[in-house]
């Protein structure tokens, strides 16, 4: 790569880095109060992580024409839109809050999904501006500034939480004020738009693409990766206010997951490079299945950000090697298919861990240490079928796709 072009990646990266820790911090954010939120609205505590489910669920069905967008007029205008849907988002919640409706509020959750499914393309953002070699790592750093919203997120909430004579106001006029400001980040980035080649036929359709092992097991792991993640953090602050802490507890817990979901990507990209990825995401299912063992021996404060923190690392090893190896087994004409399937397949799941989630925790039990323990058990079956693919992919070992 020549002098100018490392310039322009070093540009490009700061860009995606900052969008990745001033606008992501809207998502701790959001998965904090969300569920508090929804409980003091909904009509029946089993709807409480509602708004969650619609944030995730918005994000699904914004995935592929996103991708198609940006594939379209590039990263640049998608990742503006993104922001412009969040900023909606937030003022429509914030609306459903100052009326006290719920289905406002839902609506706002759904249209802050659009910011949610723009924030999952920066990393393949970061993908598409890197060389074979620096992909990882690129990934990696681009995720580790989540650092910092894992920090702004649930200070925020700790801030404005209980500034307005309505709980929860201030944090949703936050996000508003979060995706006006961070959208004039977008004004710097440089990524040029994919060209196809003159003999290109378009790649390979998406059923072709879900035939290739190594594309059918990376959308697996990281579904699985995110979907378990999803499942246990949106019942966190449920299970430890009803665990007799206190909201700032929550706020604190929720922020240690998400500090370590993030912090380990300064040396996950070396030690894809180093280990390779399948040991990379195979180590990350275990680490939540650890999660999954603290979280059932216990609810004591300590448990809850074990738990948690477990948690969030291991979706750290096993989302970013699932992307990783993704990354690696398409080419640029198949770019925008691949990553609106992938994030359509992996959102759709995370939609569904959302609503399950508020069931589980408030419906299957009578008690908070009942739908908590029936939160984490639910996790088993889904780190079987994540396991299984990917020994199977390291028994049936393909042959690496050829660079187009």
């Amino acid at each position: 790569m020549d002098l100018p072009n490392r310039t322009l990646e070093r540009r490009n990266l700061s860009v995606l880095v900052a969008a990745q820790a001033f606008l992501g911090a809207q998502m701790p954010l959001l998965f904090t109060v969300g569920g508090l939120a929804g409980q003091q609205l909904a009509p029946h505590p089993c709807f409480a992580t509602l708004p969650i489910a619609l944030i995730v669920l918005g994000s699904m069905l914004t995935a592929t024409p996103l991708s198609s967008f940006m594939q379209k007029y590039g990263r640049q205008a998608g990742f503006f839109v993104g922001a412009m849907g969040g900023a909606a988002g937030g003022a429509m919640g914030a609306w459903g809050l100052a009326v006290q409706s719920f289905p406002i509020f839902l609506m706002g959750s759904l249209l802050a999904g659009i910011y949610m499914s723009s924030q999952g393309f920066l990393r393949f953002a970061a993908s598409d501006m890197a060389s074979d070699a620096f992909r990882p790592k690129a990934i990696s750093y681009v995720m580790a500034a989540g650092l910092v919203s894992a920090v702004i997120g649930p200070g925020l909430v700790k801030l404005t939480a209980d500034e307005m004579a309505v709980p929860f106001l201030g944090t949703y006029l936050a996000v508003v004020g979060i995706n006006l400001l961070g959208a004039f980040l977008f004004f710097a980035l440089r990524i040029p738009k994919p060209v196809a080649a003159a003999n290109s036929t378009g790649g390979r359709t998406r059923r072709e693409l879900l035939s290739d092992p190594r594309i059918l097991v990376a959308i697996i792991c990281a579904m699985v990766s995110y979907a378990l993640m999803n499942l246990v953090m949106t019942s966190t602050p449920l299970a430890v206010v009803g665990c007799g802490f206190t909201q700032n507890n929550a706020a604190d817990v929720v922020s240690a997951h998400v500090l370590a979901m993030f912090a380990p990507s300064f040396f996950t990209g070396h030690l894809i490079v180093r280990f390779g990825v399948e040991r990379i995401v195979a180590i990350g299912l275990a680490i939540l299945a650890a999660a999954g063992v603290v979280a059932l021996v216990g609810t004591e404060l300590f448990n809850f950000f074990g738990a948690l923190i477990l948690l969030g690392l291991g979706w750290n090893f096993g989302f970013i090697g699932a992307t990783t190896m993704l990354a690696g087994a398409h080419s640029a004409e198949e770019r925008g298919r691949v990553q609106g399937m992938n994030d359509m397949v992996v959102f759709g799941c995370v939609t569904v861990a959302s609503l399950s989630s508020g069931g589980l925790m408030n419906c299957s039990g009578g008690d908070a240490v009942q739908g908590w323990t029936a939160v984490n058990l639910a996790m088993i079956p889904f780190l079987i079928l994540a396991g299984s693919a990917l020994l199977w992919l390291v028994v049936k070992k393909p042959a690496p796709r050829p660079a187009p």
